[in-house]
């Protein structure tokens, strides 16, 4: 073996050498990212605009201090999942935590997705179930939504007799364009699955719940093929924690848990989400000052010349500039807009070239001060 100093330079025996080759299934991927510029106002992430109180960090850290940090965590993260079921109104056994409700999506994948089985998505929808999906080897079956973004019930389990898909992701509020779905898509989505040979699941993505006015939670139990996954990062103003769950039968549970990597979840982490239950009547405030601030930034944008807004059930807004998909070689104004709001020091979400999603942007609901400025920002941008 040639020595360290030997391989350092540019002629070496390994010159040439291209090194691994990564998988062809994945030879179109792109990455998922979201842009990470330091301005003024940031409101392109969907993060909660407050961070936690003083209190939950007072919390939080004592109890940080006292935890025996030469030993793995609780791998079955017990106290956090007895606190969060109570919270939830559900048995500790249907409660799995990961890092980020990511890491839960991605765990059903590796569990019920992988070559030779296929997941349904509706587009367009939360980037990642696809990405993951075929991260893991997951075939995607894509199901189109109506021009208004809304799905048609009947279109979608027309699409599971179809296709025998064995994972669905069905996300309400949707991410990115905040419609809600109706208790009855859900149900007859569930049923259909039920009822059909080939065993399946319906994974509700419920990213956005508090800010919905209903949650698929209670629909969860022993025997129905459905899980919900929330997560911590938008109202409990926990985005850098990196905590999700999935709520989930027992027996959905007990499979995540064999496939997930041991002591996944580190005890700073569990702390949080268990502290930060203690703070229930600070997050119920900041949903209701958000929801406030969105149905106002909301009419804002619908009383603005050239522009679409979509109703929302999240912390954030789609709109559209131009308020029509453009024709194909007509100009991208939403792309012009966008960095024109850069410009401005506002960062939004960009999906002006995304497909379905043509001119389109995405707003996430700040403080009083970000939207204002935002408002502003966009007003001056489209008068010039």
């Amino acid at each position: 073996m040639p020595s360290p100093s030997a391989c350092a330079g540019p002629e070496n025996e390994w010159a040439g050498v291209t090194g691994p080759q990564r998988r062809e299934d994945l030879s179109d991927l792109e990455g998922y990212h979201s842009p990470q510029v330091d301005v003024a106002v940031r409101l392109n992430t969907n993060e909660s605009p407050y961070p936690p109180p003083p209190e939950f960090f007072e919390a939080w850290t004592a109890e940080v201090s006292r935890a025996s940090a030469h030993r793995y965590p609780d791998r079955a993260a017990r106290q956090l999942r007895s606190a969060l079921g109570e919270f939830l109104g559900q048995p500790s056994g249907r409660l799995f935590c990961a890092n980020g409700s990511n890491e839960v999506l991605q765990t059903l994948l590796l569990t019920y997705g992988g070559p030779g089985r296929t997941a349904l998505v509706f587009e367009p929808s939360y980037v990642l179930h696809a990405h993951i999906a075929r991260i893991t080897g997951t075939g995607v079956v894509t199901g189109e939504r109506r021009p208004d973004f809304t799905l048609d019930p009947d279109t979608a389990v027309r699409l599971v007799e179809d296709h025998d898909p064995d994972v669905v992701f069905l996300t309400t509020p949707n991410n990115p364009t905040g419609m809600v779905e109706p208790r009855e898509t859900v149900e007859a989505l569930v049923e259909r699955i039920t009822v059909r040979a080939k065993p399946g699941v319906l994974v509700v993505d419920e990213a956005y719940a508090e800010f919905s006015p209903w949650s698929a939670i209670d629909m969860v139990a022993d025997g129905v093929p459905l899980v919900v996954a929330r997560t911590y990062s938008k109202v409990w103003s926990m985005a850098a924690f990196r905590l999700g769950f999935g709520v989930a039968p027992e027996t959905i549970v007990d499979e995540l848990e064999m496939v997930v990597l041991p002591y996944h979840l580190s005890v700073p982490t569990q702390v949080a989400g268990t502290v930060a239950l203690r703070f229930t009547g600070d997050m119920d405030s900041r949903v209701s000052s958000i929801m406030t601030e969105r149905d106002r930034v909301g009419a804002a944008l619908a009383a603005l010349d050239g522009v679409e807004a979509f109703p929302s059930g999240a912390n954030f807004i789609l709109f559209r500039v131009g308020g029509h998909p453009r024709t194909p070689g007509a100009a991208a104004d939403g792309q012009a807009t966008w960095e024109g709001l850069l410009e401005a020091g506002v960062l939004v979400r960009n999906f002006a070239r995304w497909p379905r999603l043509d001119d389109c942007l995405r707003v996430t609901i700040g403080r009083p001060e970000e939207n204002d400025a935002f408002l502003a920002a966009l007003k001056e941008v489209l008068a010039s």
